[in-house]
């Protein structure tokens, strides 16, 4: 078996490139669903609202400015190939590295306090909050997804009780959204957890967020549980920003996992309207 060597430098050039390229870009797949919610917007005031919104995508494009000037904490995840080693430092300090000059040379509001009680502000923008899977092979895929206080302030997770069910489910990720209202800057984008363990189901709804779009779940049940609870929260009427409309949410995204014959646990991470992500392969 041989084993491939990764510099942690070219890690440390990847994040960084990475944090850019999230803050000033939408991903394609957010943009186009965009687009088809201002062509199918009754509403004037939403569609004009929504028009705003790409305006704003568009500006920063052209000026290499931020799409928010909440440029968010990084939240990184690594899939690590178990016959990769990495060289030259460890993970944890080439993605901080990465994350330090990312939002030094692009210019991002630093957001992180080292301390959630004192305060401090690290003034680099690091820790970033790194997740790492191993997988097979000898690659690293590397995701930024920088997120916003505004959103992570309306997330929430439950524990239910199993006979709650799936009625159970549908009712609290409603009522969260309910909850929510406009503080997320909707249009929004969700991410739901169902199952696992406490920590483990907040990590599926914020891993729910990485996956495009248009790439339902591949389980028929889960992806028609995704398009029925889009539409309830469209029905809402809360709209782009708050200001009423047709369009409140963009997409729905669950990921499954076993649990124990007692929970239900259900964890839902909201998107704002700019649910920002960048790749890159080693």
């Amino acid at each position: 078996m041989s084993i491939r060597e990764i510099q942690a430098a070219a890690i440390t050039e990847a994040v960084e490139q990475l944090c850019i390229q999230a803050n000033r870009f939408l991903p394609e797949d957010i943009r186009t669903a965009e687009e088809q919610a201002i062509q199918a917007e009754p509403w004037p005031l939403a569609r004009t609202t929504l028009e705003l919104l790409r305006s704003n995508l568009d500006a920063a494009a052209e000026k290499e400015l931020p799409i928010c000037q909440d440029t968010g904490m990084a939240c990184v995840f690594v899939e690590l190939g178990q016959d990769a080693h990495i060289t030259g430092g460890t993970l944890r300090e080439a993605v901080d590295e990465g994350v330090r000059r990312g939002y030094t040379k692009g210019y991002l509001r630093k957001s992180i306090t080292g301390d959630p009680l004192k305060r401090q502000n690290t003034e680099d923008n690091t820790p970033a909050f790194l997740t790492v899977e191993l997988v097979p092979g000898d690659g690293c895929r590397i995701t930024v997804a920088p997120k916003g206080a505004g959103s992570e302030n309306m997330s929430r997770l439950a524990m239910l009780k199993p006979a709650d069910g799936v009625q159970g489910v549908k009712d609290f990720v409603l009522e969260t959204v309910r909850l929510a209202g406009s503080n997320p800057c909707p249009p929004i984008i969700l991410g739901v957890g169902v199952g696992g363990s406490f920590d483990k189901c907040a990590l599926l709804a914020k891993h729910a967020l990485l996956r495009p779009l248009d790439c339902p779940n591949p389980d028929p049940y889960y992806a028609s549980l995704e398009k029925e609870l889009c539409e309830a929260i469209n029905a809402m009427g809360i709209g782009p920003q708050g200001f009423g409309g047709a369009t409140t949410c963009l997409g729905v995204a669950i990921e499954q996992a076993p649990t124990h014959v007692a929970c239900l646990p259900v964890a839902v991470n909201i998107g704002c309207h700019v649910t920002r992500r960048a790749t890159a392969e080693l």
